[in-house]
C-alpha cells in the first residue's frame, strides 16, 4: 500500500470512483441547479476523497487519522442526502439513486471499518501513538 499512497486504499478508489459517477450523472441535472444540488453532490462526493487522502497523511496519529475519516464519513452522509434529494425532485431514476446510494453505502462502510481499526493502517511506527 505504501507505494501506491492514498491511492492505494480500498475507500479511496471506491469514493473517487463514486465522485466519478456522480460528476457524469449530475450533469443531466436541470441548469437552475446548477449552482445549488449540482454542486453541493459534486463537492461533497470530492471531499470524502479528500479527507480520505489527509487522513492518510495523518496516519502518525491515530486520534486525528480518526478524526480525519470522520470527516470523510459525514461527507459520505451529506452526499447520500444530496442524492436522496435528487431523487426525489427527479433528477435521478429510482434505478441509479439505488445505485449510486448503495456505493455510497459501502464506501460508508469501508470507512468506519478503517474508524473501528486504524491499527491496521497506521505507520507500524506510530502505532499506540494518540
Amino acid at each position: 500500500m505504501e507505494s501506491e499512497g492514498f491511492r492505494g486504499l480500498l475507500a479511496y478508489k471506491k469514493a473517487f470512483a463514486l465522485a466519478k459517477e456522480i460528476f457524469e450523472v449530475s450533469k443531466t441535472f436541470r441548469g437552475e441547479e446548477r449552482y445549488g444540488l449540482t454542486d453541493q453532490v459534486r463537492r461533497s462526493s470530492r471531499s470524502v476523497c479528500a479527507c480520505v487522502g489527509e487522513a492518510y497523511r495523518k496516519r502518525d496519529y491515530e486520534k486525528y487519522f480518526v478524526s480525519k475519516l470522520s470527516d470523510a464519513d459525514s461527507e459520505n452522509t451529506e452526499t447520500r442526502v444530496h442524492l436522496e434529494i435528487a431523487h426525489s425532485c427527479t433528477y435521478l431514476s429510482t434505478d441509479a439513486w439505488r445505485r449510486l446510494d448503495g456505493l455510497a453505502d459501502e464506501v460508508g462502510r469501508l470507512l468506519n471499518y478503517m474508524m473501528q481499526h486504524p491499527e491496521k493502517f497506521l505507520r507500524n511506527s506510530s502505532r499506540g501513538k494518540k
